[in-house]
């Protein structure tokens, strides 16, 4: 059997329905092994950063690798920034790159680079296979590797002349990772803590949603009674009018929920992934810790470990609910949550708003969503509106990329995020920057006959570097530019597209879209612009 069939044939007996990617010569016989391929769909897309962004958001939905493909040398490197992006939000996701043969890679042959040290830094595991006859085990290493906590991108390098070789080895059978569980001492130290304590607070973390233990997380709040706050990715874990949500902390500036944080004598952190906002920046108190986490924790001085319960997320909370766990119900002093309440959201009895802004349009989109909604939103000033106002309806209804943040990411997610739920109502939230460096892949979902939402703000400008610049220098730099027709721009692609200039003609187009999910929408919000 040619190595590349038996690559395609265990990337069939892993699952994979999806591979996002572009072809290039030194991986033309893995193309014609997927072109004989029943299970697996190529889909071919216009950029390799637009290709490992569909695989990551495809992967964080879906619970399995998503999966991308490109060649050597350019083809590879541009898959970095989404490969690199996939790994710190912690989604798991196998890429798949060409490379010149064995035999020339010690010369300075064309369009070399060695990928597998490129990749190194960026992910959990970059391997080349060296060999036809280890490509069943790679390959089931590299799928339990990405999956395995804390999930990650795994990059495999094919050999030009390995892809071409024979090989008569099978795929290899697939295993569950196993589950473990803390038990005796941790368990009980960790009762003694929860038992000792008189004003624990809550802080939950991306992994509730990855472990799928939100059930669990919910029954445990509920039963010790205290408050509870979640991180950018952990939004919808409780539902927006739960009495002990405290919403969401790691701003900046004017993050009020650190007063709570600072009032508490432990902080119970469930599935927190440091890589969103480091504890020296939320707990500067030093307030004694709880982890629970299906690993150890990190060392950080801002994170003193009093207690550490390490293992499945779902498992342990039930271990601990089996315990009895006495309520320790209290409240934040200065009325901390309508503080932050009056200062996130906006009052459905207030006086109705009447200008385009990202807040503004945040509660239209909140107003219009279902639990079968789910909405992307790029990287910009308006990440950190979505951060503070959005209130999903439940969790995996929002992704937020926080780890690299990287802009760009949210229409070639759209693609990903369909792909994987297929039955859901899928809106963008894009500024006009991150919206043009993957504008392209709007031709990929044209052509896949997928259907979503693009709400595109559009002010001509890095809003978040003006404002920075502003308040740091008096003045910005480089941060400003000049736009397409975005309506024009959408339309040759064969998509509709509207212009919005203020929120109730924002609004009411927003329902048409919603109603109307026969076809791709663009909202051209022309965004209010202080002068």
């Amino acid at each position: 059997m040619k190595a590349s069939d038996l690559l395609v044939n265990c990337l069939e007996n892993e699952g994979v329905e999806y591979i996002f990617g572009i072809i290039g010569s030194e991986v033309i016989n893995l193309a014609d092994s997927l072109s004989k391929s029943e299970k697996i769909q190529y889909i071919p897309v216009r950029h390799e950063q637009g290709a490992a962004f569909m695989a990551d958001v495809y992967g964080r939905l879906s619970g399995k690798p998503g999966v991308c493909l490109a060649t050597l040398g350019p083809g590879a490197t541009n898959l970095l920034t989404g490969i690199s992006s996939a790994n710190l939000d912690h989604s798991p996701v196998v890429a798949i790159t060409g490379q010149k043969g064995l035999d020339v890679q010690h010369k300075n042959a064309h369009q070399y680079v060695d990928i597998v040290k490129v990749f190194e830094p960026a992910a959990k595991w970059s391997v080349q296979i060296k060999d036809a006859g280890t490509i069943p085990e790679i390959i089931r290493q590299s799928f339990r590797t990405s999956v395995s906590e804390k999930p990650g991108a795994v990059v495999i390098e094919l050999p030009e002349n390995i892809g071409k070789a024979n090989s008569t080895t099978k795929p290899f059978p697939i295993s569950p990772l196993p589950i473990s569980v803390p038990a005796g001492e941790p368990l009980r130290e960790a009762g003694r803590l929860l038992h000792q304590c008189k004003k624990p607070f809550i802080i939950l973390g991306n992994g509730v949603i990855r472990q799928n233990a939100v059930k669990e997380v919910q029954t445990f709040i509920e039963r010790l009674g205290c408050p509870a706050a979640n991180s950018f990715m952990a939004k919808g874990v409780l539902p927006k009018e739960h009495p002990q949500n405290y919403y969401t902390f790691g701003f900046k500036e004017k993050d009020y929920l650190l007063r709570g944080i600072e009032e508490s004598d432990l902080l119970v952190v469930i599935g927190f992934d440091l890589i969103e906002d480091l504890p020296s920046k939320w707990n500067s108190k030093q307030v004694p810790v709880l982890h629970i986490d299906p690993l150890p924790a990190e060392v950080d001085e801002g994170y003193p470990v009093a207690g550490e319960l390490v293992g499945n997320l779902k498992e342990t909370l039930r271990l601990i609910l089996e315990e009895e766990v006495f309520p320790k119900p209290w409240q934040p002093g200065g009325e901390l949550k309508k503080r932050i309440e009056d200062a996130y959201f906006i009052s459905e009895n207030g006086p109705k708003p009447a200008n385009l802004t990202i807040e503004n349009i945040l509660h239209v989109i909140e107003k219009l969503s279902s639990e079968q909604t789910v909405v992307i939103s790029d990287v910009g000033s308006h990440k950190v509106a979505v951060a503070r106002t959005f209130q999903p309806k439940q969790a995996k209804q929002l992704v937020i990329s926080n780890g690299l943040a990287s802009m760009g990411i949210s229409i070639p997610g759209a693609i990903g995020a369909k792909l994987a739920a297929p039955e859901k109502t899928v809106i963008v939230l894009t500024g006009d920057g991150g919206a043009l460096m993957n504008f392209a892949e709007l031709e990929t979902a044209k052509r896949l006959g997928l259907t979503f939402i693009i709400i595109l703000l559009n002010d001509s400008m890095l809003k978040l570097e003006v404002e920075t610049m502003n308040k740091t220098f008096g003045g910005s730099f480089g941060v400003t530019f000049s736009n397409p027709d975005f309506v024009e721009l959408a339309e040759s692609f064969g998509i509709k597209g509207i212009r919005a200039r203020h929120i109730a003609e924002f609004e009411e187009v927003l329902t048409r879209a919603v109603k109307d999910s026969n076809e791709i929408f663009l909202i051209d919000a022309i965004m209010q612009v202080k002068g």
